[in-house]
Formats: structure tokens, sequence, C-alpha cells
């Protein structure tokens, strides 16, 4: 006998309700449960037998299900706190002949961290168009579509931001000088619920040591000599309600790690010459590419400031374990090099762009970058070719995979870095620290470690 219409549309709509990813439930006018589907009752451990001709009170806390199919007014994503965890739901009134006969309501995130991964998820949607639709500036300009990769471990990682931007937790992101640690922190707020707020940045291995708890903390009038009038506010200030990015946070000393310690626990600094403390809602990114465990043996790098920054790691390779990224990226700031300057550079001779494959690129991203910008400014046709290339890159040694062990190879490429930087800066300390994007004090000890000093 075959089926009619009806029956078949009757049974389509209770394959879709059974297995709709949303909880579903649909009360009558007074508040009885009419229908409830099966992911709604597993969740609340009832059967759909004996839910069905329940008060919804009785089954599922802090409703208003009942409320809404009275008053007829709908509720739209409103938070309600079931079984432990806070649910975002909507409720929507039933009519009939302009008469409210029930309603029928929906939980469409099923806690508040799977909405905030999916707001998460939007903004990194709209982060790729966003040029098209304003210019929007919080301090923050990177967004993941600004880390181009065809890395495995780099792609991971792009997708560990969109998972844990929306929280409020701390994330310290880890790797050498120029594997651009920053442009990840960036991100993190770019997706967060805080990006319409200040992103703020501090740099700690280039703030002078007497200088930096006034420029985390700010100062009140009169706090020292020279103190501007009125004062000054600090970095955790004009962050408030937004991200604080430390960077190079293993160069902080430690009597200042102990107030950062301090602040981050209390949610309140006290800025210098006062004696009442301010509250701030401040986020923490932290970066370094610092051995901070070997730093808390040797009692440089306190360990409770250390857990608290590093909930969550993030370990970005460095350029020589992501090869496949190089061709991509070479293409990338050629182009954007040339748009810059204005030159029309359309690629590289192939051996040329084999160079670049097969060098150890100590400093990473950067010194890519940089090498890239040199050749297109002094190549002299359209496709660049080896005698555009910086001297330390044309003469650097090239080995091929196996005949030395990787440390070996970086070694020497670092080293020979290192000579050719103290030749052309004149054993200018601090301009080879800038240049070469690390600080002093990891200048220092590369010098010493290959007896450079």
């Amino acid at each position: 006998m075959r089926q009619s219409i009806s029956e078949i549309s009757l049974d389509v709509v209770d394959t879709i309700l059974e297995n709709a990813y949303e909880w579903i439930v649909v009360v009558d006018h007074k508040g009885f449960i009419t229908y409830m589907n099966k992911n709604y009752c597993e969740f609340v451990e009832v059967s759909q037998e004996e839910v069905v001709g329940k008060h919804v009170t009785e089954v599922i806390e802090n409703t208003r299900m009942h409320i809404v199919a009275e008053t007829g007014k709908e509720e739209l994503a409103e938070l309600q706190y079931i079984r432990g965890s806070y649910m975002i739901a909507n409720r929507i009134p039933i009519f009939s002949n302009g008469k409210s006969i029930g309603a029928f309501g929906t939980v469409i995130f099923r806690d508040t961290s799977h909405w905030m991964q999916m707001s998460s998820h939007v903004k990194d949607l709209m982060s790729k168009i966003q040029s098209y639709i304003q210019d929007i500036n919080s301090g923050a300009k990177y967004t993941l579509n600004d880390i181009l990769t065809n890395s495995p471990k780099v792609l991971e990682l792009k997708e560990k931001v969109k998972l844990v931007a929306a929280s409020d937790i701390s994330i310290l992101i880890r790797g050498e000088s120029g594997t651009g640690k920053e442009l990840f922190a960036h991100s993190i707020h770019q997706l967060s619920n805080r990006s319409p707020q200040p992103f703020i940045k501090l740099n700690c291995a280039a703030i002078p040591e007497h200088l930096l708890e006034s420029e985390l903390f700010g100062y009140e009038e009169g706090a020292f000599t020279g103190a501007k009038k009125g004062g000054k506010k600090g970095k955790f200030q004009l962050a408030d309600g937004g991200t604080l990015f430390l960077d190079e946070i293993g160069d902080m000393p430690m009597n200042m790690q102990v107030k950062l310690l301090r602040a981050l626990q209390e949610g309140e600094i006290e800025p210098v010459g006062s004696t009442v403390p301010s509250s701030v809602n401040v986020r923490i990114l932290a970066a370094t590419n610092r051995p901070l465990e070997r730093m808390m043996e040797e009692k440089r790098f306190r360990e409770d400031l250390y857990y608290r920054i590093n909930v969550v790691p993030f370990e970005i390779p460095p350029l020589r374990e992501r090869i496949e990224d190089i061709s991509l990226l070479l293409n990338h700031f050629v182009q954007k090099v040339s748009k810059k300057i204005g030159k029309r550079i359309n690629g590289m001779e192939e051996h040329v762009r084999q160079r670049f494959i097969q060098y150890s690129w100590p400093g990473n991203i950067r010194e890519l970058e940089n090498s890239v910008e040199a050749a297109v400014h002094l190549s002299s046709s359209e496709m660049i070719q080896m005698e555009s290339l910086p001297e330390y890159l044309r003469n650097a040694a090239l080995y091929p995979l196996g005949e030395r062990t990787l440390k070996e190879i970086l070694e020497e490429a670092e080293r020979g870095v290192l000579q050719n930087s103290l030749e052309k800066y004149h054993n200018d300390k601090l301009m080879m620290a800038k240049v070469l994007g690390i600080s002093k004090s990891t200048l220092y000890e590369k010098l010493n470690k290959y007896g450079l000093s």
C-alpha cells in the first residue's frame, strides 16, 4: 500500500527533528511537553516516552518555555544554565488564528565555549574580507590570513588559535627570533572577544630595567624627576579591556617578574608614586625565544610566573623545519617589495630559488624577507639573479642533506652570520642585536658560544 504525501512529509520532518544538531523541545499553551528530540532527552537523561506530557519545568531547569507559550513573546539568544553549563537558547511562540497555542525551543550552542569557538570562526572568515569592509585598528595589524604556510605544523597552530582565541586564557608563544611570534599574537587578539579593545605591545628586552616598571604600570605626577605633569598611563592601563602582548618576556628582570605576577594574580596594578592600586582587566599573551626551563633551574626566571603565562603553549617551528614554505614566502615577499618600491620583478631564476631553499636561515622569516628586499633593490632585470643576492647569502656554505647533522649546519651558519655582522657593524653590539632581531643578552650568549666576544 502506498503512503500518502502527508505521511511521507511527516516521516521526513520526524527524521529531521530527531537528527538535528540542535536540541529541540515543543510545549503546549500550558507548558506541557508535546515533543523533545532524542539529543535533548539524552542530555537531560530522560526517555522520549516518559517526557511527553510532563510540565517543562519538571524536565528542564531554569526553563522559560511555559512563559513564552503563555505570553506569546519570543526570546532569542538567551543564556540558560542547565546541568552545570550555560546554554544559548531560542524560545519561539507558536500561533494559530492569532492565538499562542504553545512554544518551540532550541539550544543552538550547547555551552558558552562552543559559542565562543563559533564566534572566533566567524571573525576569522570576516578578517579575510575586512580590508574591503572597514579599517579595524585596535593596534593589532595581522590576522591568521597573514600567516602564509603549507606546513602541517603551522596549519595545526592556526587551527589551535581558533580554538583558544575566544577565551581569556594566557598563552606563551615560543620560537626562535624571526619565526613570526608576533603575527600569532595579533591573530589571537583579532579572533578574541576583546578584538574591539586595545592591543598593546611591550618588548621587555628593549626597555632599560629602571624604566620597565613605569612602562608597565605607569606613574603619578611628581613620582620622580622628569615625570610628566599629570602622570602617565602604563601598558596595563592602556590595554585595559583588551590584550597586552609581552614580547621577549624571558628578558624581564627578576624584580619585575614579581610585580608582574602580582598584577596577573590580583588584577591590580600600582603606578609608580601611587599608594592606591588600580583594577585592570587585561589578557596576557607572552612570547620568548629564551630557554625558560633552564632559566628557572638557574633562578633567572620565576617558576610561578612561568606557569601563570604558559597555560596554553604555542611552539612555532623555525623556517628550516618548514622548507615547503620557502617558495611560498619568496613569491609573497618579491611581490610585496616590488609593489612597495614600484619595481617590475617577475620572479627569480631557478638556481637562485634553490639557494634560498638550501640555506639554513638562522634568522628565519625575518632574515628571508630582508634578503628578498635586498635582492629586489639590487636586481637589474625582471628576474632576480645570483649577483643580486646579499654577499653573505651568495657565499654561504650549502650542504646536501645527510652529509652533516642539522645541528652542525645550523651552528656553522649562525657563526658565519655573527662573524659577518661583527665586521659589518664594527663590533657595535647594540646595532647587531637590533639588525639580527635578538636581545642584547641573547647576542652575548651566542658570541660567547662561538668564541667571538
